[in-house]
């Protein structure tokens, strides 16, 4: 009881305390997985874990831990995660040879493809001109392709020529994909609303 009293009294001042206690979690179970042998990404994701299991609904502990948690997460190390994907990006893999760089349009298709054809099952809802748009802006990705090209170099599944063609492919969607979209969504800014189906 008296734990919880200081835990409460501490939790909205320059302590911080149950941001530093997550964080502290997270030091804990990626140095444990280190230690095992193991990825360090499976400790921060069983830290993650439990702390969801020690807030649950969101707002048990406090209603703002999450919105603290995330904050720092996208604040600090998502950017910093980027930063090193990107200096360890490998242009000359990429360039050393054609059919690595003709990877990059294939990749670039699949992506629109894959993540980007769902979209037209909102044709007969939002019009066959908005899915277009609507698929384009779903057909973007970066944040999951670097990821699992960081996982998948680490492992020794592809290649750095493949990772670098995926990367090059996912930064090109989100240059491409919002441009195309954004050009079509002004062009049909006057198109009228299609009829809604009933």
């Amino acid at each position: 009881m008296r734990i919880t009293t200081v835990l409460v009294r501490l939790q909205d001042t320059t302590a911080q305390i149950r941001v530093r206690g997550a964080f502290a979690l997270l030091i804990a179970f990626v140095a444990l997985a280190e230690r095992l042998g193991l990825e360090t990404i499976l400790g921060a994701f069983i830290a993650g874990v439990i702390l969801r299991q020690i807030d649950g609904d969101r707002t048990l502990t406090h209603p703002q831990f999450r919105q603290k948690l995330e904050a720092i997460g996208f604040g600090i190390f998502v950017p910093v995660f980027f930063i090193s994907s990107g200096i360890q990006f490998d242009l000359k893999s990429l360039i050393a040879s054609p059919e690595t760089i003709l990877r990059v349009p294939l990749f670039l298709l699949a992506l629109l493809l894959i993540r980007g054809l769902p979209a037209l099952l909102y044709r007969p809802l939002i019009g066959k001109q908005r899915s277009i748009i609507a698929g384009l802006l779903q057909a973007t990705s970066l944040s999951f392709i670097v990821a699992a090209t960081q996982i998948g170099l680490d492992l020794g599944i592809i290649t750095r020529a493949t990772g670098a063609a995926l990367i090059a492919a996912g930064l090109l969607s989100v240059l491409i994909f919002p441009i195309i979209a954004l050009t079509l969504l002004r062009q049909n800014a006057t198109m009228p609303d299609p009829v809604s189906v009933s």
